[in-house]
């Protein structure tokens, strides 16, 4: 296992110290760069072998064992390359330092490494790795928080005559910490984003009761951010046979605009079922209600309301509460932003005139309702995402509906800044 390798020389006191600062500067700035925990941890593991380790391997609790999330070399030609992934024994049966730590033992310090007995499995693969990277020293440390161990940073040195001395197994230990907070940050922005997400789905509307119409909806959560928002849509039927089509975004991107967008949508769904008015005049009750008996602050909506008669063309009628005009794509290519019927988002003044605009919708043509995440783009004038919004649904306006709206997501929501809602319809 040993290598022809030169002893250095370590710093002064000094130098040391302001290369132990300068390390655990850089990791911090890594560990909280992203909420990718594991590829903050592989940049943990680069940082060390640049500054602290000649190797550094990071093993993650898994639920059916260990998982070796990385290992990094100062020197990759000596032997071992970087390999993420791979799985271990788990630690309950083995008696190495590993498994000490992994089951709560504090860092452990090994200077003499020897082979393990044969019947333990994690001690064969910890022997393993020892041979492969030369290691003649090593520290361990847990990653954990709260009592609780997600998993262990191994240091290590090809050199016995260079250990790790006491001030050296305390940085150790600081960024084994320091990495634990960084997992249980990720973990914990996992599953709030999964409830959240799952609360906002729960809130949407079932579609399957419109089947006389050909609807196709989708949400889409963000790619990027911790929070779902307040993206919503609806469709529901009248007592004369009209259906109304609904989205919006209720201002906030957390668990409380999800519960919001809930509040909202039922209001809406109230509100216009048993008061026989126009789109505009729902849109001002539901501002009147939402204001009076709600903490709702702003929201963007248009409300559309159609009429589908046996014989004779549909026609539809629309308000927009600021939020972007709903598109109409024609099977001819030919496309039109609904711009009319345009007034300030609810939440401003109740008191507010609004209109209701109306429109024949064409044999075979498409109704999209969508929210901003699908076509604004960081820094960008809307004015090009609409631009691409209606080129795009000019090519798929004779596609079928789930293809129109799939490929309207592929094309423009594929970076997902935002969340998305989208409705179609298609008009026999």
């Amino acid at each position: 296992m040993k290598r022809e390798t030169s002893v250095p020389e370590r710093p002064s006191a000094p130098e040391m110290a302001a290369q132990r600062l300068r390390l655990l500067a850089e990791v911090s700035r890594a560990l909280a760069s992203g909420l990718d925990a594991e590829e903050s941890l592989r940049r943990l593991a680069r940082l060390v072998v640049a500054h602290f380790a000649d190797a550094c391997v990071v093993d993650v609790v898994a639920a059916d064992g260990l998982r070796r999330l990385t290992v990094a070399e100062r020197d990759p030609g000596r032997g071992l390359r970087e390999r993420p992934g791979g799985f271990l024994p788990g630690p309950d049966a083995s008696a190495t330092d590993l498994a000490k730590v992994l089951r709560g033992g504090g860092p452990a310090l090994d200077t003499g490494l020897t082979a393990p007995d044969p019947g333990d499995p994690l001690g064969a693969a910890q022997w393993a790795l020892y041979n492969a990277v030369g290691a003649e020293t090593a520290v361990i440390v847990p990653m954990r928080v709260r009592r609780h161990t997600l998993g262990a940073l191994t240091f290590i040195r090809y050199s016995r005559d260079l250990p790790f001395d006491e001030q050296e197994q305390a940085l150790a230990t600081d960024l084994g910490q320091r990495a634990g907070l960084a997992l249980e940050n990720a973990r914990l922005y996992t599953l709030q984003r999964h409830t959240a997400e799952q609360l906002q789905r729960s809130l949407l509307p079932d579609l399957t009761g419109l089947a006389h119409l050909q609807l196709a909806a989708r949400y889409v959560a963000a790619r990027e951010r911790a929070e779902v928002g307040g993206d919503w849509y609806d469709a529901f039927p009248l007592p004369d046979g009209s259906v109304v089509l609904a989205i919006g975004d209720v201002v906030g991107h957390d668990l409380a605009a999800a519960v919001r967008m809930g509040q909202l949508r039922n209001m809406l769904r109230a509100l216009a079922y048993d008061s026989g008015d126009d789109p505009a005049g729902i849109m001002s009750r539901l501002d009147r209600v939402m204001q009076g008996l709600t903490s709702i602050e702003l929201v963007t909506a248009v409300v559309a309301r159609i009429h589908t008669p046996a014989r004779g063309p549909w026609r539809l009628h629309w308000t927009n509460a600021g939020h972007l005009p709903p598109l109409l794509a024609q099977r001819d290519g030919r496309t039109l932003l609904l711009e009319d019927g345009h007034a300030p988002v609810l939440g401003v003044d109740p008191a507010l005139d609004r209109q209701t605009a109306s429109v024949v919708l064409p044999s075979g043509a498409t109704l999209l309702l969508y929210t901003d995440g699908l076509i604004e783009r960081p820094g960008e004038d809307i004015g090009h995402g609409l631009t691409r919004l209606r080129q795009h649904a000019a090519g798929l306006a004779r596609a079928s509906l789930t293809v129109f709206r799939d490929e309207l997501l592929a094309r423009l929501g594929s970076d997902r800044h935002d969340d998305i809602a989208v409705l179609a319809l298609r008009v026999p």
